[in-house]
């Protein structure tokens, strides 16, 4: 089984990096592949092109949206791991849906919108400087979850797993929390791809 961490964050030594690497870590324990996709540390471009809109004119994606898509072309899972920022997954994150997992690659087929990654799946980490109760109050969790996890997931054909989100992750959280919050990123990652006994 082959996944694809993708995560959006200006500094890799953050949280959400922190998250990334023991998602990754716990999929390579359980004898998977792994391919990280750092969109800040790629310098990923989110600005969509007018070419790659699928209804005007010329579809034309550049040469690394195509590259972008080989690498994935095999993936099997797709874990995406983001810190909301105004209660929403970062800009960097968004770009890189809109063009990576745009028409022809995700969904789309001859002027229709068909799903074409059937068979794979979607597991999402977020985190964010609110306690998660409160997030819940203002209804982000759900938003996002309807937008960035149920209809992603419908669209694209992926079976989605989970979301796991991290509340009150603020700079001076102290280090035996964090090493809670990863022991069950990994716990997490072993209940969905462990393989069995």
């Amino acid at each position: 089984m082959k996944h694809a961490v993708i995560f959006a964050h200006p500094r890799p030594r953050s949280f959400t990096g922190s998250v990334a690497d023991a998602y990754a870590e716990a999929a390579a324990r359980q004898g998977h592949q792994v391919l990280v996709r750092d969109l800040y540390r790629m310098n990923f471009d989110p600005a969509l092109p007018e070419a790659e809109l699928p209804f005007a004119g010329t579809f034309d994606p550049r040469p690394d949206i195509v590259a972008e898509r080989r690498l994935l072309s095999d993936v099997n899972v797709f874990a995406l791991v983001y810190p909301f920022w105004l209660n929403a997954p970062p800009a960097m994150l968004k770009g890189y849906l809109d063009r990576v997992f745009g028409y022809g690659f995700a969904y789309g087929r001859d002027g229709r919108s068909e799903p074409l990654l059937q068979g794979r799946s979607l597991i999402t980490f977020s985190s964010s400087g609110a306690p998660l109760h409160r997030v819940r109050e203002t209804r982000a969790f759900d938003a996002v979850g309807k937008l960035f996890d149920a209809y992603f997931a419908e669209l694209c054909g992926l079976t989605f797993l989970e979301h796991m989100h991290f509340g009150a992750i603020v700079p001076h959280i102290r280090e035996d929390a964090v090493a809670a919050k990863l022991a069950s990123v990994k716990e997490t990652v072993k209940k969905h791809f462990g393989r069995p006994q």
